[in-house]
């Protein structure tokens, strides 16, 4: 929404403008206007698609049990004296 501006529309998103334009102009209860609400319905379904997936849950796991043993060395570090072996435990970056 307030990013519009900041980057050029997509051929999907000019294809929906002018859809609604064209919308506007037709009578309600024509045959018309029903066909172009079935091609904006099909356009923002083509839209949800064309959107990148969220982080994969296999990722967060990754991050989570990363962050976890981290506080936990860090935890033992607190008690007692860390030593050279507790850091191979963290997973390192590729």
């Amino acid at each position: 929404m307030f990013n519009s501006k900041l980057r050029p529309k997509t051929k999907l998103e000019e294809a929906l403008d002018r859809a609604y334009a064209k919308l506007e102009n037709l009578d309600i209860d024509s045959k018309e206007y029903r066909d172009c609400l079935d091609h904006i319905a099909k356009l923002h379904k083509m839209k949800e698609d064309e959107k990148p997936d969220s982080v994969s849950k296999d990722t967060v796991a990754l991050i989570a049990a990363n962050l976890l043993g981290i506080f936990m060395i860090i935890h033992h570090e607190r008690v007692d004296i860390i030593t050279s072996k507790a850091l191979p435990f963290v997973v390192k970056p590729r």
